[in-house]
């Protein structure tokens, strides 16, 4: 995998981070749910902490829709229930939120966790409510484009001892490819009852290479709102090219703005453009 959870020592205090490996390094090191490393880099003997995390949510909720460079913050919130025993100070315990793609942690392809430990609170002796922050840097090749879709929840939890937790399946959450859309309808101004041309591209993240490309062959709406009012209706359907281009014509009737709108795949996440307005004369 291309991230790999590590264990720190930060000023005395444990810290969760991410660590990006060779693929072929990777693919002779599985994750392991007893698998902690120190802060030298070398492999800790370890046992398995008696905590269990639950009620996480991801994102509010949302999907996580990712671009090609921009880094995404995801917060998370989740509560951690520890042995009354467990000495949860912050010099001696760190606990943090990932996502995995995979069928479990341990066969996880890709795993990205907080670069910090979440932020906890006791609502009891052996209760902790934490949240925290996912961050995913496309730029640094967090991700792949082949990639996109169901990711799911887990988390990480470690002693300065090495004692470690690993729990997954704590729900699912798509990971979007982010996509655009333009329009330009000519010619401008228009006489009424003439042909307006409507053109535009529908384009997608690729993880791959972090630049947007056409989106090919996709499920597309024509819309048009008339000057003065709110509401978009629809106009018509069309279908990308093979590049992710855009083109119909509609007959000019009245003063108004025209726009795309796509609603999404289950790679890709939906997006509307900003209307462009025609004078009809």
């Amino acid at each position: 995998m291309r991230i790999r959870t590590t264990v720190a020592a930060v000023t005395g205090a444990l810290a969760l981070s991410a660590l990006a490996v060779p693929a072929a390094q990777a693919a002779d090191s599985p994750v392991s749910g007893k698998l902690p490393l120190s802060s030298a880099g070398t492999a800790a003997a370890a046992a398995e902490l008696d905590v269990t995390f639950s009620n996480m949510k991801v994102n509010k909720g949302k999907s996580i829709v990712v671009g090609t460079t921009a880094k995404v913050a995801v917060p998370v919130t989740y509560t951690l229930t520890h042995a009354a025993d467990l000495d949860t100070s912050a010099d001696n315990f760190a606990n943090g939120p990932l996502i995995y793609r995979g069928s479990s942690v341990e066969s996880a392809t890709n795993v990205i966790i907080s670069d910090d430990p979440g932020t906890c609170t006791a609502a009891s002796s052996t209760v902790l409510n934490c949240s925290a922050v996912i961050n995913i840097r496309p730029a640094d090749g967090d991700l792949s484009s082949s990639e996109a879709g169901t990711w799911k929840a887990g988390g990480l939890a470690v002693t300065a001892d090495g004692d470690a937790k690993w729990q997954g399946d704590l729900g699912t959450r798509k990971v979007l490819r982010a996509a655009k859309l333009t329009v330009n309808a000519s010619p401008e101004p228009v006489k009424k009852g003439k042909t307006l041309t409507v053109t535009g591209k529908l384009s997608r993240a690729n993880w791959d290479t972090n630049t947007y490309a056409g989106y090919s062959t996709q499920k597309v709406v024509l819309q048009f709102r008339k000057a003065g009012t709110t509401n978009y209706t629809n106009v018509k359907g069309i279908t990308s090219t093979s590049t992710g281009a855009l083109k119909t014509t509609v007959t000019a009737s009245t003063d108004g703005y025209y726009r795309f709108t796509f609603a999404g795949t289950a790679t890709t996440a939906p997006t509307t453009v900003a209307g462009d307005y025609v004078d009809v004369q």
